[in-house]
């Protein structure tokens, strides 16, 4: 009996998997692509106010206003941490999920991390930080590999 079992159970497992397979190809994202972090732009604050005056309807990644590594190292003691600032623009309180990477000027990853905000008011600004495992911030670029704001409630 265990040898019928075994004809019945392989193509079984067989088209468990290609199913699993045709389903991730069909409901994935073709945008692999990330988009670096916003620079620090508090030094322009009025030339920021008469771009958003201009600009029309605003996406969720525009809420991300600040991305940025900070370097406290002192005495041979490496300390770098990753700050975000985050204005919910929109009329809901909001959860976010913010998703980077840290390349080198080679094109390599050294770094990656994932930065959970929650229940953040509408028109809120709320600013955070977190430690990394980075050993330097000389030639490394933030990307932002994914982005997403989500109703709190």
């Amino acid at each position: 009996m265990s040898n019928h079992r075994r004809f019945i159970t392989a193509p079984f497992i067989a088209a468990t998997a290609a199913a699993g397979l045709l389903m991730t190809a069909a409901c994935g994202s073709t945008d692999n692509g990330s988009t670096p972090a916003p620079a620090d732009k508090s030094a322009s604050g009025s030339s920021q106010q008469e771009k958003k005056a201009d600009s029309p309807a605003k996406s969720e990644r525009a809420d991300l206003t600040r991305f940025r590594l900070d370097d406290r190292s002192q005495a041979g003691i490496t300390n770098i941490w990753i700050v975000w600032t985050i204005k919910n623009t929109s009329a809901k309180k909001s959860n976010y999920q913010v998703d980077w990477e840290a390349v080198d000027s080679s094109g390599t990853r050294v770094a990656n991390s994932t930065e959970y905000i929650t229940d953040v008011q509408p028109g809120q600004t709320t600013t955070g930080e977190d430690i990394t495992t980075l050993r330097s911030t000389q030639g490394i670029k933030l990307n932002i590999t994914s982005f997403d704001r989500t109703a709190a409630y």
